[in-house]
């Protein structure tokens, strides 16, 4: 094997080289922006301390990204490939402090391939920072491990605050350092007490305007998370539980999920006889208590399959030189799949809309059919205009869709609304721009029947009515009406 440094330039050269191509698989890619992106984007246009179910960083991100290169959606995701081989370059940082350089080199790749990773970089998320953040998290506390340097323990402070302002999943971190400072016989105590005051005082500062913001609008985010667990009616929900860990094969592999489970039994099995090295407790220390609260998560209610994925960070180098020292043919039969895999991942979505298959059996569904409709909604607005009976609102009773509008009717010039059901909003379009009698209206609505918006409303004139399928081809579903005399609430 190379040196150290050839190693390294290696290394660079190979993540630039897959980062370069992503970012032109980005730039050809034909869908349309996810409900999620659209909503990121929109909270861009209002950059803030927080909003109603995220901390602001995704939205401060995509600000940036699009002051660069405008508000298209391939400059929208343009961050994500850039962020991602960051996060693969600190999995070798990490990888070759743990071990060696070999080990980090081939942690890198691996990570730079994950099939749940070639996924996101044709995305833009609260994953694609949060991951970054997590892993040079990891990488600062473990060098404060063996330095004790005041330098690492702001570095730490920085990457757990930031991280916070990302997903407050980072919560997990702080509970995984617990249990690496128990795993590591005591090693944390040679940090000394004000380093970790340091680091929290940081943390802390980075974090309070988030903190404050919430506090201003009645701890929305807070409330939003704490709902999305929905610990509500039966908890009992074994078929969820493993629908989630069966999704773990997808987001890191067959073979290397089914490796890392084989090493946390293993880990089980030796842990009170110690004779685990020490850096491998460290790497299961920050790789599975978060996926085993997600799998409690998902039998008490449900989890997302990418809700885990930063405990991946460490079970990517884990992994990685447990099966080059086991099993070395199967560790490269692993990482060539998911080459080839990447590969079609990212050239597939250079093809959405263009597959001769019905749209509900197109895996690109999910992701086509917002512009068109949203071109829709433009043109019923301009004929209003024409003829002389312009609308003064557009009101969508449905968040996703909402979002969606947002984006592609941006420079329509006729305000969007969201509709509020009930005194309390449900999302951050209803708390920031929901609808208060600002009529003529036009109502879109796709998927449920509106009936219950169209009862507050003295006229109701039905102006379009599409089904899935009409005109000869594949639409998504839109109906739309022309609304007045609204019934406000007493």
């Amino acid at each position: 094997m190379a040196d150290d440094k050839t190693l390294e330039r290696r290394l660079a050269l190979l993540l630039l080289g897959i980062m370069a191509a992503r970012l032109v698989a980005v730039w050809l890619n034909r869908t349309d922006l996810f409900f999620d992106e659209a909503q990121y984007w929109s909270w861009a246009q209002e950059p803030a301390f927080g909003y109603y179910s995220k901390p602001p960083l995704i939205a401060w991100l995509i600000g940036a990204t699009t002051a660069v290169c405008g508000d298209g959606e391939a400059c929208l995701r343009s961050a994500s490939p850039v962020l991602h081989t960051l996060t693969a370059w600190l999995v070798f940082l990490i990888g070759r402090h743990l071990y060696d350089a070999r080990i980090g080199f081939w942690s890198a790749l691996v990570y730079a391939t994950l099939p749940g990773v070639s996924l996101s970089t044709g995305l833009i998320s609260t994953d694609v920072p949060f991951l970054l953040l997590w892993a040079l998290a990891l990488w600062a506390f473990l060098r404060l491990r063996q330095s004790a340097s005041m330098g690492d323990a702001l570095l730490l402070g920085v990457a757990i605050g930031l991280g916070f302002l990302a997903r407050y999943s980072m919560s997990f971190f702080v509970g995984s350092m617990l249990v690496a400072l128990w795993a590591g016989r005591g090693r944390g105590a040679r940090i000394g007490l004000g380093r970790w005051v340091v680091s929290a005082a940081v943390a802390a500062f980075i974090l309070a305007p988030n903190i404050a913001w919430n506090a201003g609008h009645h701890f929305a985010t807070l409330s939003h998370t704490a709902d999305n667990a929905k610990w509500s009616g039966s908890l009992l929900h074994p078929g969820k539980a493993l629908e989630f860990v069966g999704a773990q094969f997808g987001v890191l592999g067959p073979i290397l999920f089914g490796a890392l489970l084989v090493i946390a039994w293993r880990a089980v099995r030796h842990w009170r006889a110690r004779s685990l090295p020490e850096a491998d407790r460290l790497l299961l220390a920050f790789a599975m208590p978060i996926l085993l609260v997600y799998v409690g998560q998902a039998f008490l209610s449900r989890a997302h399959a990418n809700w885990a994925a930063a405990g991946y960070i460490a079970a990517t180098v884990l992994v990685t030189t447990t099966m080059l020292r086991e099993a070395p043919r199967l560790f490269r039969f692993s990482l060539g799949l998911h080459a080839m895999l990447a590969v079609l991942i990212a050239i597939g979505p250079m093809f959405a809309g263009m597959l001769p298959i019905p749209s509900e059996r197109d895996p690109f569904r999910r992701l086509l059919g917002w512009r068109e409709l949203a071109e829709a909604v433009r043109e019923e607005v301009a004929k209003a205009a024409a003829d002389g009976r312009p609308y003064a609102s557009i009101v969508v009773d449905d968040r996703g869709t909402l979002a969606e509008m947002l984006y592609y009717l941006r420079d329509a010039g006729t305000p969007i609304k969201a509709w509020k059901a009930g005194a309390v909003p449900h999302d951050h379009f209803e708390m920031t721009r929901a609808f208060t009698g600002e009529t003529p209206a036009l109502l879109v609505g796709h998927g449920a029947e509106p009936g219950p918006v169209l009862k507050k409303f003295a006229t109701v004139e039905q102006r379009l009515a599409r089904s899935q399928r009409s005109e000869g081809r594949d639409w998504r579903p839109l109906t739309l009406y022309r609304l007045d005399g609204y019934k406000a609430p007493p």
